[in-house]
């Protein structure tokens, strides 16, 4: 039982520490929508949806004025669309339209968001994997809540470089299509390797086809709380600063637990997963980078950066898995720039930079995230950035992803606004001698020597 001073500081964290349940995303399967006629698959598409979710953001609204914690998206993940339109679509122009009634299920049940127009191609691509992510720069420019993500590698069967080279080239012609509301599309792509089947995250969130046919996950996120519970442990060893944490974090943990059970049971369907991500906004004090600060850093980016983001994702996981018997997703600390003012201010000090962001990938929850860089970044060097990312993934068996954002027409230095939780950002150098010869090799990089466990 959750007693009445556990109450009063769950209060505190909501009214002055930016604490929320980030999302409630409701995981629906499509294979039993399957269908060679495409008008027939999105009908039952469309059906499917607004039937399973008709009451997925009264139901988030209810939980938030009955318990006083906000929800701030209700959201919505699909299997993978590649599967689900194998029999139907013909050409990347039937893949948009399945985009097109995803969005438009998507606007008729409320959700910010739906997730899903995806692929699994980690060991080679299908004819309809192809053709989806060929469609994916006219799907999202022609949608709103529709996001894309493509997982391209896992520990388990290495890096399909020929889905990384084509992928370099997609998120090009995705920032192209959308030049006009600054390459905005590009914000909506995920490439990942070990992608998750139950992370209830946008971009990246799909409704794997292990899960059952319809499942709800909740996002939970407290960078602001987190920060404040360490001011209270400044110039303390680092036992104390890990205890701090852990603590904070099974806290935090608590509050999704509540909320994810409370839904599953009002809306009658399971319940999957808590994922506690440190998952900051611009709004002041809600920011990761802060928390790299308050554990002792100038800026993110300083020596050190790399250990004190390794400690915080490490602690918030064990925080995290004391609280639930079911934390997944992706559960850690997210350094995406744009959504962090902490981080734009480290970019803007001179501190932060692409390669340093790389390497806290090693031990951070996702990848490289919502970075702005040049619109005139070749495909071939997107394509050797996401390569690498892979690589960091597939070798270290943790899941990583790339959200690169090339927006046309910009240079480094210049400011980007994407506006709501995306924020806004500072175009990013890219390091320019060529990968081009390596990325146009062709094939797959093989798995490591490790993944052989059987």
């Amino acid at each position: 039982m959750i007693n009445f001073n556990e109450v009063m500081e769950t209060n505190a964290m909501i009214e002055q520490e930016n604490l929320d349940v980030r999302t409630i995303t409701l995981g629906i399967s499509l294979l039993d929508c399957i269908d060679s006629n495409l008008e027939e698959l999105n009908r039952k598409i469309y059906e499917k949806i607004t039937k399973t979710a008709e009451k997925l953001v009264s139901t988030g609204v209810e939980i938030e004025k009955d318990f006083g914690i906000p929800v701030v998206n209700k959201r919505i993940s699909i299997t993978p669309a590649a599967l689900v339109g194998s029999a139907a679509c013909k050409t990347k122009e039937d893949f948009v339209e399945i985009a097109k009634t995803l969005d438009r299920a998507a606007k008729t049940v409320g959700v910010n968001f739906i997730g899903g127009f995806s692929a699994l191609v980690s060991k080679g691509m299908t004819k309809a994997d192809r053709l989806l992510i060929e469609s994916i720069p006219e799907a999202l420019a022609v949608t709103e809540r529709v996001c894309s993500s493509i997982n391209v590698g896992s520990t388990k069967t290495g890096i399909n470089m020929d889905a990384v080279k084509l992928l370099g080239e997609i998120v090009k012609d995705t920032a192209e299509h959308t030049k006009e509301k600054d390459s905005l599309g590009c914000a909506k792509l995920v490439i990942f390797c070990n992608a998750p089947d139950d992370n209830p995250f946008m971009a990246g969130a799909f409704h794997g086809v292990t899960e059952a046919d319809a499942i709800i996950n909740v996002g939970v996120s407290g960078p602001g709380v987190v920060k404040k519970a360490l001011e209270k442990a400044r110039g303390k060893d680092f036992e104390t600063l890990c205890e701090t944490i852990k603590k904070t974090a099974f806290k935090i943990t608590r509050v999704g637990q509540l909320v994810a059970k409370e839904a599953s049971k009002r809306m009658n369907i399971p319940f999957g997963i808590v994922d506690l991500s440190l998952a900051p906004t611009p709004a002041v004090g809600d920011s990761v980078a802060e928390i790299l600060q308050e554990i002792g850093l100038e800026y993110p980016g300083a020596p050190g950066t790399t250990a004190a983001l390794a400690l915080l994702n490490d602690q918030v996981k064990k925080g995290g898995v004391m609280a639930s018997s079911y934390v997944g997703g992706l559960s850690g600390a997210f350094i995406p720039v744009s959504e962090d003012q902490g981080m734009i201010d480290a970019v803007q000090a001179g501190c932060l930079t692409l390669e340093k962001l790389e390497a806290m990938t090693c031990v951070c929850s996702v990848g490289l995230d919502m970075i702005a860089i040049p619109g005139a970044t070749s495909a071939a060097t997107i394509s050797g950035i996401i390569a690498d990312e892979m690589a960091i993934g597939m070798i270290n068996q943790k899941t990583t992803a790339v959200r690169l954002i090339p927006v046309i027409g910009k240079k480094v230095g210049d400011i980007v606004e994407f506006g709501g939780l995306l924020g806004y950002a500072p175009v990013m150098p890219v390091n320019e001698f060529s990968c081009e010869a390596f990325v146009n090799r062709g094939g797959r990089i093989p798995v490591p020597i490790h993944s052989f466990k059987n």
